[in-house]
């Protein structure tokens, strides 16, 4: 009997060993620029294996994350076998970890499908599915009947499906139709064509699935609420019924009931903040229904200082929130952390730089980031995600109903102190009523009505606003680069929302090497000067009355290189030590030994901050010595061109093109449109041999604008600064070899030529026949200025 138990083990253990094999030769990781160090754990079978839900811990649940079947369709199309491929949930289907890496358009629909057991129920009982977020709209399906539906990309829902369960095998699919920056939802900094401050789409599941077993009563929500001044905590426990409750702290027992506010004394409690992050546990028990969670006692509100300043005050006392704009985007995940560990590594390393405040840019994160946040001990501006910024219909309802959802779902979390409404007018309207609503609907926070309703770049002030910061707790200015005071007005704090943006490349960790985006650019080597210098000036504001910052930002983001650390989070361009001193001043919390202590594990390599010449010379005598891979060959042309040299940029570009061979990675395009500028580059003839392949990637108008820009620079400059009497006949007879990019930048070059000589004879059958085959691509001012002229002088 002994010998048969044994073999019998050994069958199970084969049989688990030969399906986690199986799983692993399904699913690779797609190739990306560059990726996090978390990356290379992932795999089908540890894909965020955490509980989801730390604020409401029940011991029996159901990770469904893994390897899931999927296929996409045509929207309108009915989807009958879902066979494509398969899809690692939850890393949307734009992302590397996905499998897949594609864009899903808004034309197309992406279904899911996958089997589980159903659970072991005893008497009563039901079974809850949960979503963390899907984006955008997604309707669901339990052995072909629909269980439920949901609008929305950044916000929790669940439903219970348990009279749609058989025994054995159950079937789960879920279809997902998401528009991006086409639709009427919230979609944040996702763009369907992304550049500069706007970035690579979510789409579909990107946070866990999963299910757990519930009593017939149970309990569905907790809404906690501490008030530090009466020394009491307020907890309601949501049910379907009123029925009696009780909590347990600390082995004190308090007994109320559910739906029903329950005070809970705290004799002496120990507060909540960044320099101390205390949290209280506890456990609810309502019937056979057993939960854990937690809280923070702390206050946020606006109060004077000595002298009558209004200032932001934390647990009753001035509190300078010294911020940094987190928008949690991830080279291999995008929206989805590569792992647990790498969603609290943000959190520790923005702590490690000396940073108190995190402001969530645009962007709701997971349950466990904010559970991290709480325990890590930072504060957390919470950006509501703004409308769609054209405003088109439905586009309201949706924004407030998202909104509705956000701060229902992140009430409990101690370390959200402030909810952002609006930013740079993004999508702005009712600015009053939806300021006065959200502190209606949660006066225990702070409430930033429009963060950079005022944005001033260069000092220049891009719009005026006559009723800034309406209803509002604070007056809040967004300056690029440096920092500026924000308007003072009665009864509001003064904080400036954003600033900085400089942009620092380090070479081997970009995701667009042709860009390195920011509002302002420097080396490596004078970063900390110039951020030095800020840092002064906040604190020269700060005696004044200043009372937050938010620099932008602690991480780059695809082409936005603009963070203090690398987007994959390996390099940190100063050294987090330095930036604790600079910090100092404003935050003496990061002297106390017990914030290094929350802060362990935050490692990352320091930026080579020599001078670019010193770099490239020494890169320039490897090449001198013989000295050609791929990786090498471009760190030196983007060495050279930060060392200023064009000739040496050029020829090691040239040499990287030279070597490349047939497929091409993303990266390799990316790489030949940075070092191709004209017709005369090796690069051009490569994009033109390789055109489809090339628009695959860029899309089919950024290729065609970018061949039109090398056809002006490298043919019809030349030509036009020749002489000073342009002869158009000859470069129409140059630029025909090109086709219709040739055309189309003829075209508008002699239009704007001609324009600008006021040559209206010539002008005005050439703008003709410029605007009736390119108007579409025209600018609408330009549009309006050519289309005048023609009026006037045809």
């Amino acid at each position: 009997m002994k010998v048969r138990i044994i073999l019998l083990m050994a069958t199970a253990l084969s049989i688990f060993w030969l399906n986690k094999t199986k799983a692993q030769q399904q699913y690779h990781m797609q190739l990306v620029p560059i990726q996090s160090r978390w990356a290379k754990e992932v795999s089908p079978t540890n894909a965020l294996k955490e509980y989801p839900r730390p604020a409401m811990v029940r011991s029996g649940w159901t990770n469904l994350n893994g390897l899931w079947d999927y296929t996409v369709t045509p929207k309108d199309q009915e989807t009958k076998v879902v066979a494509e491929g398969k899809i690692l949930v939850p890393y949307p289907i734009e992302s590397a970890l996905s499998g897949v890496k594609r864009t899903l358009l808004p034309s197309e629909q992406l279904t899911y499908k996958r089997s589980f057991s159903k659970p072991v129920l005893r008497s009563g009982e039901r079974v809850l599915l949960h979503f963390g977020a899907v984006d955008w709209k997604s309707s669901i399906f339990v052995n072909g009947k629909p269980v439920g539906e949901h609008t929305g990309g950044y916000t929790e829902f669940s439903m219970d499906i348990t009279d749609s369960l058989v025994s054995g095998d159950n079937s789960l699919v879920v279809k997902v139709l998401d528009p991006t920056d086409q639709g009427v939802g919230p979609h944040g900094k996702q763009v369907l064509n992304p550049a500069n401050i706007y970035y690579t789409p979510t789409s579909g599941i990107w946070q866990t699935v999963w299910m757990e077993v519930v009593p017939a009563v149970s309990i569905s929500s907790l809404i906690i609420t501490p008030d530090i001044d009466k020394s009491v905590v307020n907890i309601t426990v949501n049910s379907e019924t009123n029925s009696a409750v009780a909590l347990n702290l600390d082995g004190k027992v308090i007994r109320g009931m559910s739906n029903t506010m329950i005070t809970v004394p705290m004799k002496d409690p120990k507060l909540w903040s960044p320099g101390a992050p205390n949290l209280y546990d506890f456990t609810v028990t309502l019937g056979s229904d057993v939960v854990k969670s937690y809280f923070g006692m702390r206050k946020i509100s606006i109060g004077k200082d000595e002298k009558g300043i209004d200032r932001i005050f934390l647990n009753n006392k001035p509190y300078y929130n010294l911020g940094t704009l987190d928008q949690g985007f991830w080279p291999d995940g995008l929206y989805t952390a590569p792992t647990d560990e790498a969603l609290a590594f943000d959190i520790k390393a923005i702590k490690a730089m000396g940073f108190n405040t995190i402001r969530k840019h645009i962007k709701v994160e997971p349950a466990r980031w904010y559970y991290h946040a709480d325990k890590i001990g930072i504060l957390v501006w919470q950006d509501m995600v703004n409308p769609n910024q054209g405003l088109p219909e439905g586009a309201k309802g949706a924004f407030e109903a998202q909104a509705k959802e956000t701060i229902a779902q992140l009430h409990n979390y101690p370390s959200i102190v402030t909810w952002v409404l609006f930013n740079e007018k993004w999508g702005q309207y009712d600015q009053q009523r939806l300021t006065e609503w959200i502190k209606t609907v949660d006066p225990s926070r702070i409430v930033n009505g429009h963060s950079g309703e005022l944005l001033y770049v260069n000092n220049q002030l891009r719009s005026p606003s006559p009723n800034a910061y309406v209803s509002a707790d604070m007056t809040d200015v967004h300056a690029y680069p440096d920092p500026m005071m924000s308007m003072k007005l009665s009864g509001k704090a003064q904080v400036c929302g954003e600033f900085g943006g400089i942009g620092v490349f380090i070479p081997e960790h970009q995701w667009l090497t042709g860009s390195a985006w920011g509002y302002v650019q420097e080396k490596a080597v004078d970063l900390m000067a110039k951020y030095k210098g800020m840092n002064q000036q906040l604190e020269s504001f700060e005696k004044e009355g200043l009372s937050g910052s938010i620099y932008t930002q602690p991480f780059d983001v695809e082409g936005e290189q603009n963070g203090l650390m690398t987007y994959d989070r390996e390099v940190v361009k100063i050294p987090f030590g330095e930036l604790r001193k600079i910090h100092a001043g404003l935050n003496p919390d990061v002297a106390l030994p017990s914030w290094i202590s929350m802060t362990k594990g935050v490692i990352a390599e320091d930026a080579d901050l020599r001078e670019p010449g010193v770099i490239y010379k020494e890169l320039h005598d490897q090449y001198i010595a013989g000295k050609r891979d791929a990786g090498f060959l471009k760190k030196m042309a983007m060495m050279a061109i930060q060392a200023g040299d064009k000739p040496g940029a050029s020829l090691a570009g040239s040499a990287y093109i030279a070597g490349l061979k047939m497929p091409l990675t993303n990266e390799d395009i990316n790489a030949v449109v940075q070092f191709t500028t004209s017709t005369k580059d090796p690069g051009f003839s490569f994009m033109n041999a390789n055109a489809e392949v090339f628009k695959k990637v860029m899309g089919d108008r950024k290729y065609t604008v970018t061949i039109a820009n090398m056809i002006n620079k490298g043919e019809i400059e030349p030509l036009m600064n020749a002489s000073g009497n342009t002869n158009w006949a000859a470069i129409e007879v140059v630029v025909k070899p090109f086709g219709l990019p040739g055309e189309e930048i003829f075209l508008r070059a002699k239009t704007i030529d001609l324009y600008y000589k006021q040559d209206w004879k010539n002008y005005v059958p050439v703008a003709k026949a410029y605007l009736e085959k390119f108007g579409a691509n025209v600018k609408e001012n330009e549009k309006q200025m050519f289309q005048a002229a023609i009026d006037q002088y045809k």
